[in-house]
């Protein structure tokens, strides 16, 4: 059996160590907890958690794991049980910063690293749904990048379909990016209301100019644009069944973005604001929307490090979307008046994904979450037994399963 803190060291079945002995503490879900071994500070943070740090190569490393993960009911020093009030005399909150410094200073391994490769959903670098501030990794002295590859799923099955994409994005100098991604999509379950996505899918094309590199007080600044072609989706839909023509929209965004990765106490995060203007709705899932408009989107992530050499990122994202679609007006009803032509109600995008990559020279990054797309979006009439009936517009999207796989060579 070996110890999940150090797996340099064997031990017997009670009795545990920080690291093949030397000074070690009696680890409860309460009290004080701090002591010293062999180079490894074990310090209580919070009523189950402990951080552990350590010294190497001439910098400070450390990660913060649950204390059942440690398996340490108490501990012994040359078969002496030490109390539970401290095993050393520095202060506890002394401890406690030393730990979360080395934390810090262990994380900025990943700083890079969390910009390096991560495509979106559409092929951008950024998080799952929205696009940062940073393009494709280019190597020191090269022009082009290693390009990197994407593949990302979303759920959205009962009445959407599932979404398939596919991207390859390639970076130029760590000054631009270019990516094209091909949207692959599946007819959804629901007999009234997902015919309006019964398409194969469509094609998104983006680029990406870096304007301003991050310092260390400043963000980077990036603009950015998105040209989705073929999209059928709704307004299409639509217009064939009110005109009896099946018609293709082309709709994009152009936005500007900043993004900043701080990695200093007290903690740590990755935080990222854009504007864009954009006639798309639900990124070209809800169809074309009425008019050019300005929407924010943005997101946080909290870097950590992890077994394996790896870094874990959970975050949050959010992306507000245009209120209408091009012909969905048509459809809709308001349920007080039962007068159509009521405007529909797309809420913002809500993402909350955990990614996973590797600490240094990273190749890949693994993504997945949970996202709030739209659920009750209007009211329409529908026949029934009973003659026609209003019956509310429901997508039943507001909690679908998402992930995504980036490779980089």
């Amino acid at each position: 059996m070996r110890c999940k803190l150090c797996y340099n060291c064997a031990f017997p079945k009670r009795i545990r160590s920080v690291h093949n002995g030397g000074i070690a503490v009696w680890i409860l879900p309460s009290g004080p907890l701090a002591a010293y071994a062999n180079g490894y500070l074990v310090v209580r943070l919070w009523r189950f958690f402990v951080a552990v740090a350590w010294r190497r190569g001439g910098s400070f490393w450390g990660c913060i794991l649950p204390v059942r993960m440690l398996d340490l009911p108490w501990k012994t020093n040359g078969g002496k049980r030490l109390s539970r009030t401290g095993a050393v005399t520095v202060k506890h909150k002394t401890l406690k910063r030393i730990a979360l410094w080395g934390l810090v200073v262990g994380m900025t391994s990943v700083a890079h690293d969390l910009r390096a490769q991560n495509l979106t959903l559409e092929g951008q670098t950024g998080g799952f749904i929205t696009p940062t501030a940073y393009v494709v990794y280019a190597d020191k002295g090269k022009f082009f990048s290693h390009p990197a590859l994407g593949y990302h799923f979303v759920d959205a099955s009962k009445v959407i379909g599932n979404i398939h994409t596919f991207s390859l994005t390639e970076g130029f100098a760590n000054r631009f990016e270019l990516g094209y991604t091909r949207s692959i999509h599946t007819m959804g379950n629901s007999p009234e209301f997902s015919n309006l996505w019964h398409y194969s899918g469509m094609n998104v094309f983006h680029g990406k100019v870096v304007a301003l590199e991050e310092h260390t007080l400043l963000p980077a600044l990036a603009g950015g644009f998105v040209v989705r072609t073929n999209d059928r989706f709704v307004s299409g839909a639509l217009n064939q069944a009110l005109t009896g023509v099946l018609k293709s929209y082309t709709n994009g965004d152009v936005y500007v973005v900043a993004t900043k990765t701080w990695l200093h106490p007290p903690l740590p995060f990755l935080a990222n604001l854009g504007w864009k203007a954009t006639n798309a709705s639900i990124f070209g899932l809800g169809g074309q929307s009425t008019r050019f408009s300005g929407r924010l989107f943005g997101g946080l992530g909290i870097p950590l490090p992890g077994p394996f050499h790896t870094a874990i990122v959970p975050a949050a994202g959010f992306t507000q979307q245009p209120p209408n679609s091009v012909n969905l007006s048509a459809i809709l009803i308001n349920p007080a008046t039962g007068q159509p032509g009521a405007a529909a109600h797309v809420p913002t995008t809500l993402d909350y994904a955990v990614r996973v990559t590797q600490k240094e020279h990273p190749h890949f990054a693994f993504d997945a979450g949970i996202g709030q797309v739209a659920g009750t979006i209007g009211t329409t009439v529908l026949p029934t037994p009973l003659g026609p009936q209003p019956v509310p517009v429901n997508l039943d999207a507001r909690h679908v399963f998402g992930m995504g796989l980036s490779l980089r060579y």
